[in-house]
């Protein structure tokens, strides 16, 4: 396990603490976990779990997912699929750019930047056929490695890093996908991420998202994101933006920001 290179009064508690996230973070990858859905529509739901017809879900999902709430953006697949009629990809390759901007505006917007957003999903319908012959599942059936699972993730138009990393943490994580490693798969520095890290300690009060992801490579570099893992449910469940349940995180004891 890493060590604690702060030299402060609470260095033991830190090493704890950062244990215990990586430990945690390997529970959840290696056990079978019921885990959140991704969306609030059951229907859109066995859309994105349905690797063996429509794996160009789950991607144009990821890309979709900026500027509104996770549920929201992942649904949208669903969404485009009830208004163009399918999700086949034979289907939808077909498509303009003008009739994915309509579905994506009319009746109403469907994200919350809709023309940008189809541009979006356009082209990254465009790049799915040319690169990977309309298998989105090319992209990581070949057993990658992280770096390049992630690299073929950012080069879809407006993929920066935060999307690339979540989109291979969760292939691994959900899904299981296999890869020859995990040693490029960052932390995914999303608000559970930004607000828990300071709480915990590990990194100071207003720190950079570069920061965030900087600190986490070191304190576990086989798999930078296995800490997304264990913070997103602490952030999820436990310690909310405001009124946290400390007594009921199994870190309270190690906390410093503890209320207990």
């Amino acid at each position: 396990m890493p060590k604690n290179d702060a030299g402060d009064e609470k260095g033991l508690d830190y090493q704890k603490i950062v244990n215990k996230l990586i430990i945690r973070g390997k529970t959840l990858l290696s056990e079978h976990v019921e885990f959140e859905p991704l969306t609030d529509i059951k229907e859109a739901e066995y859309l994105l779990h349905d690797f063996d017809i429509y794996p160009h879900a789950f991607v144009l999902s990821c890309i979709m997912d900026r500027q509104m709430t996770a549920e929201k953006a992942w649904a949208i697949p669903y969404h485009f699929m009830k208004r163009f009629g399918s999700f086949k990809f034979e289907d939808i390759k077909k498509i303009s750019l003008e009739e994915v901007e309509k579905i994506f505006s009319h009746p109403t917007p469907i994200h919350r930047y809709p023309k940008q957003m189809a541009l979006a999903f356009y082209q990254a319908i465009q790049d799915i056929q040319n690169k990977y012959s309309g298998d989105a599942s090319r992209i990581w059936s070949d057993n990658p490695s992280s770096l390049t699972l992630v690299k073929r993730f950012r080069e879809f138009h407006g993929a920066g890093p935060k999307i690339a990393n979540m989109a291979a943490n969760i292939l691994v994580r959900r899904f299981k996908i296999m890869i020859k490693d995990k040693s490029a798969i960052d932390i995914s520095a999303d608000s559970h991420v930004q607000r828990v890290f300071p709480r915990l300690g590990l990194i100071s009060e207003g720190s950079s998202i570069d920061e965030i992801i900087t600190k986490a490579r070191h304190l576990y570099p086989p798999y930078p994101g296995v800490f997304d893992y264990s913070i997103w449910e602490i952030g999820r469940k436990w310690c909310k933006p405001t009124d946290p349940d400390c007594n009921a995180c199994y870190l309270l004891k190690d906390c410093p920001s503890s209320t207990n």
